[in-house]
């Protein structure tokens, strides 16, 4: 991995001081500071903080056109995705919808499959739909680029919501969207909603929310009797964080209810079987099980297998089907761990040739890895564990059923990834059979024949936006971490707290003198430290490179309990 540079996060002394006045612990208030929080109110998870539905754009007629189904008895069939976020969008649809009142038999979803038929609405898509006659397709994190879908859906004689949180497709400088009944995205065009980084689930959750204020404004019910959509939410903060969507204060609301009830012991029987299956203690439930322990599992699911397993594991109300489902994930993700790791070796022979001196920063300015072997449900996870080492724009590309392949990109900060493939495609008419994607993710479709093409151009638009500056992988820290602080109550109160995109978890850095140092594992170096002049357990996972007699680390701290014992220890992410 590039050495990075240590980057010290700005603090407001006005905020971290408004924060302290509130009763903030004094560290939380400088971590918070250090992240855009500038008063008490930006902390209230309270359910009556989050954004109104009214502002999404869409929602109240989603309502309607919803509420008009189940009055009728409609058939409503919600259409997946087949990730973790699409999979708990699914599961928050199909259980909100019966809480307020559609009939079970009239609630039904269908998920593509990864390999067979592609991502979003499409046609085929529709078609796998028609035999359970819905009158109603709903789409969840999908469907705002899915145009042919649409029309296909609408000339069957179904009507069409897309709920989504993607951008839209973009052509000759237009916004073009689908013609669905009704569209809610809080990234469509003319969308006041504040937070334009729900996720899928977080989407769905709040045409749900529309949805109640509908039926309750038709006398369905009223506030004391009208269903509790906040049982759904440790399914949308399980989505939330696994989709790495930026947490802002509306999303950071969202999981902090969902961690609240799960620690709470208040959870669906598939969550609990997944913290369970995950050796992961649900009391002691973080953001950071939901993005390394649970999340991967729902995942596996869609890239190696069949991403039904995941979301009816999320739908079971019967605890024993829950935990077989979870098992079943989890020797999934175990053998999804095994064909990632096959490939992670063979893109590292791939790019021995890109950079024959063996230097990371002799790489190019972006790189593009295509092998036969590489399977294409991983493909997305290769890439982003590459994007960390190199820090480049990295695209990995495997080929797909059709014969075509299919690639999955992850970028760094100043290389929009959509963006770019939209230049290459202006520059090379016909060289993407289709591509779409945000900034930091992106995907795109191309012949196996011209793929050395798309690695070159892609390297060209890549030199030309890229300087030296933006290659240099840079890691914000949060500077010491006072003595005082290194306890076990500071370390819960720390890890009890919402972390994640855009909100980093803390991580500090401190001069270190290295007492002794071993391999363990053989991939891991566990260090004894001394810290402001104390001794300190240290673990290093994946680094056998011996440290100097003194460092400067950046570091986290963490709880470990072995036979029954907690112990704190640092955490090493990276050496100045």
């Amino acid at each position: 991995m590039t050495t990075p540079m240590l980057e010290m996060r700005d603090v407001p002394p006005r905020a971290v001081h408004a924060l302290e006045q509130a009763g903030v612990h004094p560290l939380l208030a400088r971590l918070f500071a250090a992240r855009g929080v500038s008063s008490p109110q930006e902390l209230d998870d309270g359910l009556n903080r989050l954004l109104p539905p009214a502002s999404l754009h869409g929602s109240a007629e989603a309502a309607r056109l919803l509420a008009d189904m189940i009055d009728a008895g409609k058939h409503i069939c919600v259409v997946a995705d087949y990730d973790c976020d699409g999979a708990t969008a699914c599961a928050v649809a199909l259980r909100g919808l019966r809480m307020l009142g559609a009939a079970p038999q009239a609630v039904c979803y269908v998920v593509p499959d990864r390999a067979v038929h592609g991502y979003g609405l499409s046609p085929t898509i529709v078609d796998l739909a028609l035999p359970l006659r819905p009158d109603l397709l709903v789409t969840v994190d999908n469907g705002i680029a899915s145009m042919a879908g649409v029309a296909h859906a609408r000339a069957l004689g179904m009507a069409v919501l897309v709920t989504d949180h993607h951008l839209p497709a973009v052509e000759d400088g237009q916004v073009q969207l689908p013609a669905a009944d009704v569209i809610v995205n809080p990234s469509q065009p003319g969308c006041a909603f504040e937070s334009k980084s729900l996720a899928g689930v977080g989407v769905m959750f709040y045409v749900l929310l529309a949805l109640r204020a509908e039926l309750r404004a038709r006398g369905r019910f009223d506030q004391a009797t009208q269903p509790r959509l906040d049982a759904l939410l440790d399914l949308v903060a399980l989505g939330t964080v696994a989709d790495v969507v930026k947490l802002d204060a509306n999303n950071r609301r969202l999981v902090a209810q969902g961690l609240k009830r799960i620690r709470a012991g208040r959870m669906q029987p598939g969550v609990q079987a997944l913290f369970t299956a995950a050796g992961r203690d649900p009391q002691r439930a973080s953001a950071f099980d939901f993005g390394f322990a649970l999340g991967p599992r729902v995942n596996a699911a869609g890239r190696l297998a069949d991403m039904t397993l995941g979301i009816e594991c999320l739908l079971t109300d019967d605890p024993a089907r829950a935990r077989d489902l979870a098992q079943k994930l989890d020797a999934i993700n175990r053998e999804r761990r095994e064909v990632e790791a096959g490939m992670r070796e063979q893109a590292e022979h791939l790019l021995a040739q890109l950079a024959p001196e063996g230097k990371e920063v002799d790489a190019p300015a972006a790189v593009a890895l295509y092998d036969p072997d590489f399977h294409e449900g991983v493909v997305g996870i290769v890439a982003g564990r590459l994007k960390e080492r190199l820090n480049r724009p990295t695209f990995v590309f495997a080929r797909g059923q059709d014969g075509l392949l299919k690639g999955s990109g992850r970028s760094i900060p100043g290389f929009h990834l959509r963006d770019a493939l939209d230049l290459v495609s202006k520059r090379a008419p016909g060289l993407l059979v289709k591509f779409g994607g945000h900034a930091m993710a992106a995907g795109c479709t191309l012949a196996e024949a011209d793929f050395p093409r798309f690695a070159a151009l892609l390297v060209a638009v890549a030199q030309e936006q890229l300087d030296a500056a933006a290659l240099q992988r840079r890691l914000p820290v949060d500077g010491s971490l006072p003595p005082q602080y290194f306890d076990a109550p500071t370390v819960m109160a720390l890890e009890e707290q919402v972390w994640g995109q855009a909100f980093d978890a803390p991580l500090f850095c401190d001069e270190v003198e290295v007492i002794a140092q071993r391999l363990v594992g053989e991939r891991h170096t566990k260090l004894r430290l001394k810290l402001h002049g104390v001794l300190r357990d240290a673990i290093w996972f994946n680094h056998v490179d011996p440290l100097p007699a003194t460092a400067r680390l950046a570091y986290r701290v963490a709880l470990e309990t072995w036979q029954g014992q907690q112990r704190l220890q640092m955490v090493v992410q990276a050496q100045a």
